[in-house]
């Protein structure tokens, strides 16, 4: 039977980390955990799970992925985040899937959960992610906000049942807190690729990812909630421009 390694990085995690740890039993062969020098209790956590974990410093989520893979002992990876963790169903498919990787990599859902709120509609569900792969056929990139592990041309890509469970905030300040921070890293992985924002662009980008996620998406249908997480969308493209166009004032002065 293939075996698994599941790759973790963390930064001050300890809230969330356990749940994460708790649901790769079964799966996982290996775990091994990255961080980036936390100060609070993540460390201790992780040594219970009998992890292999390793400090290193934060340069941007995707280097600190390959970096995660190029440690596992596996070819196939799990790659997880702190703030996830597998729902019954995913690890199901995944313990069956063990006896048969027939496929490079295998593409699952997403469930995220705003204030103890499953948001089932918008751009967060079903949020389509490859995160069991055979790391010889690709790394993470090209981005620094929203990686993704990008497989060579010709890999066979399959999916399994079941959806990862996400909890990316717990409120509505930690919300914003995160779009204003993942806007910064957006704008200037935007501006290193050249491309360009106008005037008019984040207003645009802005009125468009509302109409997107709150109406052709049903993001309405979830509420309260679903209003929010589509707002806070619109929002986050309308500063990533913004912040772009800033960069590119900078460089003019």
């Amino acid at each position: 039977m293939p075996k698994i390694s599941a790759v973790i990085i963390t930064m001050n995690e300890e809230v969330l980390v356990e749940r994460c740890l708790r649901s790769l039993d079964g799966v996982a062969d290996e775990i091994v955990v990255v961080d980036s020098y936390s100060t609070d209790s993540t460390e201790a956590i992780c040594k219970k799970y009998n992890v292999r974990f390793v400090q290193h410093p934060f340069n941007s989520f995707k280097d600190q992925k390959n970096y995660a893979v190029s440690l596992a002992s596996h070819k196939f990876i799990l790659s997880l985040d702190a703030d996830e963790a597998l729902s019954e169903e995913l690890r199901n498919s995944l313990i069956q899937t063990k006896n048969n990787l027939k496929f490079d990599g295998y593409f699952f859902n997403r469930l995220s959960n705003y204030c103890g709120q499953w948001i089932k509609h918008s751009a967060w569900y079903p949020d389509k992610q490859l995160r069991l792969f055979n790391s010889e056929k690709g790394n993470w990139g090209p981005l620094n906000v929203h990686e993704s592990f990008e497989m060579e041309n010709g890999s066979h890509i399959g999916k399994l049942k079941g959806d990862l469970l996400h909890w990316p905030c717990t409120s509505q300040n930690e919300l914003s807190e995160k779009i204003n921070n993942y806007s910064d890293i957006a704008a200037k992985d935007f501006y290193n690729a050249g491309k360009k924002a106008y005037f008019f662009t984040p207003l645009l980008h802005m009125i468009w990812r509302f109409i997107l996620t709150y109406i052709i998406h049903f993001g309405f249908l979830d509420g309260h909630s679903g209003y929010i997480v589509c707002s806070a969308g619109a929002y986050s493209s309308y500063l990533k421009y913004s912040k772009l166009r800033k960069l590119y004032r900078k460089e003019k002065e």
